[in-house]
C-alpha cells in the first residue's frame, strides 16, 4: 500500500481504516484462492492416480498373454556345456545330451611362398558344398551352385593383394595371410560352420595353381575339416551345421558348447511349466491395485475426530473407480478352466479393501496352467465372457484414452482454474477501484476536518485574547 500523509492534520487513523475496509471487501479473493489450491491439489491427486492406473494396466498387460501362464522353462545339469530354450509349444519332458563332435568349417592352408613370386595374373573361383566318395557336391541357391570367383592381375603379386581381393568379394570364404620367419602362406576358411561349409579352390593361371584344392591335400593342405555337432538326444544320433539344435523337439531348442567328457555321464535338460512368471505376474497385479486402493482410501476418506477431509472427498469419479474397480476383480473370469474367481486360485478381499494372496492356494492353482489362462487371457466376441485381465484391460484403457475419464476430469478441473482465475482478477479490480475511492473519500474527509481544526484553534486563540483584554 502506498504511504499516504492523510490523517496527519484531522488525527484520524485514515490508513487503519482504509486497511480494514479493504480487507473486508478482498474475502471474496482469499475464498477463491483457497478454492484454487483446492482445485490444483486436486489436478495433482487425479495425475498421480492416472499414473498408478497405468501401472496397474502395465501389470495387467502380462495376466493377458497366454505365454504368462503357458511358459515353460529349461534347466540343464550342465549349462557350461547345453543350455537352451522352450517356447509354450514345447512339451514337458527331460532330455539327455552326449555331444560327440563340435561343427566346425573348414580351412586350409598354402605352402610356403616366398616373397616376391609373380603370382598373377589368373582367376581364383571358389565353390561351396559337402565332401564325400564322388568329391565336392555342390551347394545350391535358387537353382544354381554357391560359387565366387576373383580376377587376379599382374601386379597382384603378394598374398596380401590375393587375400584382399578374396575378401573383397564378400563370398563364404575369408582370407589371411600368416607369417613367420621363413614366409608367407595364405589360409582360406569358411565363413560358416557344418560339413556343407566345405569349398574347393579351381586356379586358373601358372602363378595361380598353388593354391587349388579339390579336397585331397596337395601344395594347399586342410587343417580343420568341416564337420557338424554330432550328440545324442535320448539316444538318438542327432546332427546340426551349427552349435545350435533348433526346433530339436517341437518349441525347444538347444545350444552346445563343448564336446562331453569321456565316460561323463549325459546333461540332462528339464521342461516344466514356468509357474514363477505367472507367480511374479500376479503378485504385482497384487501390489500395484495395492498401492491404488490404498491411494484412493486416503483420498476420498474424511476423518470424524479431526473433521479433515481427504483430497478427493465427495468426488464421484473417484468413489466410481473405487466402485468399478473392486466389482471387476470380484467378478468371473473366461469360461471353460476350472476357475471362476480370483478367491479360488488364493487372491482375496481383505477388510481394508486390498487382495491379499494365500500362497498355498496360489500353488495349487497354478498347477493348471490351462485353467489360469482361460481364466485371465479368454478374448471372445461377447465382451461379457472375456477373461478378467482381458475386460481389466479394456477397463484402463477407458479410462487413459483421449476422451476417457482421467482426460474429461483433467478437462474439467482445468477449465474451473480458468474460470477461478478470470474471478479473482474482477475481483481484485473491484477491490483495488474501491480502495482507490474509500481513500479519495477519507482524503477530502481529512481535509475538511484539518480546516475545521484550524478554525477551532483560531477561535480559541481569539477568544483568550479577548478575555485577556477584558482583564
Amino acid at each position: 500500500m502506498a504511504i499516504s500523509s492523510i490523517g496527519i492534520g484531522s488525527g484520524l487513523e485514515v490508513e487503519t481504516i482504509v486497511s480494514q475496509l479493504v480487507a473486508l471487501e478482498s474475502k471474496p479473493i482469499a475464498a477463491l484462492q483457497t478454492k484454487a489450491t483446492g482445485i490444483n491439489t486436486q489436478i495433482s491427486a487425479f495425475s498421480q492416480l492416472k499414473s498408478q492406473i497405468s501401472n496397474l494396466q502395465d501389470q495387467i498387460d502380462k495376466l493377458t498373454k497366454p505365454a504368462t501362464w503357458l511358459g515353460n522353462t529349461l534347466t540343464s545339469s550342465n549349462s557350461t556345456q547345453v543350455t537352451g530354450t522352450a517356447t509354450s509349444s514345447a512339451v514337458q519332458a527331460t532330455y539327455d545330451v552326449e555331444v560327440s563332435q563340435m561343427a566346425a568349417g573348414q580351412t586350409i592352408g598354402s605352402g610356403l611362398v616366398a616373397s616376391g613370386t609373380t603370382l598373377g595374373p589368373g582367376k581364383l573361383t571358389i565353390s561351396m558344398g559337402t565332401y564325400g566318395t564322388n568329391g565336392l557336391t555342390p551347394n545350391t541357391k535358387d537353382g544354381k551352385n554357391v560359387s565366387f570367383s576373383v580376377e587376379i592381375a599382374a601386379e597382384d603379386d603378394s598374398l596380401a593383394k590375393i587375400a584382399a581381393k578374396i575378401n573383397a568379394a564378400k563370398g563364404d570364404v575369408s582370407a589371411t595371410v600368416l607369417k613367420d620367419h621363413t614366409g608367407e602362406r595364405l589360409v582360406l576358411q569358411s565363413k560358416t560352420t557344418g560339413v556343407n561349409s566345405a569349398f574347393s579352390v579351381e586356379a586358373e593361371g601358372a602363378g595361380l595353381q598353388q593354391f587349388a584344392y579339390n579336397g585331397t591335400d596337395g601344395t594347399m593342405k586342410r587343417s580343420v575339416e568341416a564337420q557338424d555337432t554330432l550328440a545324442k538326444i535320448n539316444g538318438i544320433d542327432m546332427a546340426s551345421h551349427t552349435n545350435v539344435f533348433e526346433e530339436v523337439a517341437a518349441g525347444v531348442t538347444l545350444t552346445v558348447a563343448q564336446k562331453s567328457a569321456k565316460d561323463a555321464a549325459p546333461v540332462r535338460i528339464t521342461i516344466a511349466n514356468d509357474t514363477a512368471t505367472a507367480k511374479t505376474a500376479l503378485k504385482n497385479l497384487v501390489e500395484s491395485y495395492n498401492a491404488l486402493s490404498s491411494a484412493l482410501k486416503t483420498m476420498t476418506a474424511y476423518d470424524k475426530d479431526s473433521k479433515t477431509a481427504g483430497t478427493l472427498q465427495g468426488d464421484s469419479t473417484a468413489i466410481n473407480l473405487q466402485s468399478a474397480l473392486r466389482r471387476l476383480l470380484s467378478g468371473p473370469g473366461g469360461e471353460g478352466g476350472e476357475f471362476n474367481s480370483l478367491s479360488q486360485m488364493g487372491i482375496a478381499f481383505q477388510a481394508d479393501g486390498t487382495l491379499k494372496i494365500d500362497d498355498t492356494k496360489l500353488d495349487k492353482a497354478l498347477k493348471d496352467p490351462e485353467s489360469m489362462s482361460k481364466f485371465f487371457t479368454a478374448d471372445v466376441a461377447d465382451a461379457n465372457q472375456d477373461g478378467l485381465a482381458v475386460r481389466m484391460k479394456d477397463f484402463t484403457s477407458g479410462l487413459l484414452a483421449t476422451g476417457g475419464t482421467f482426460s474429461t476430469k483433467d478437462e474439467t478441473l482445468k477449465n474451473a482454474l480458468k474460470r477461478n482465475t478470470a474471478d479473482q482478477e474482477r475481483q481484485t479490480a473491484r477491490v483495488t477501484a474501491y480502495e482507490a475511492r474509500v481513500r479519495a473519500q477519507y482524503s477530502r474527509l481529512d481535509t475538511q476536518m484539518a480546516s475545521l481544526k484550524a478554525l477551532d484553534t483560531y477561535v480559541a486563540q481569539q477568544v483568550a485574547a479577548w478575555n485577556k483584554s477584558s482583564s
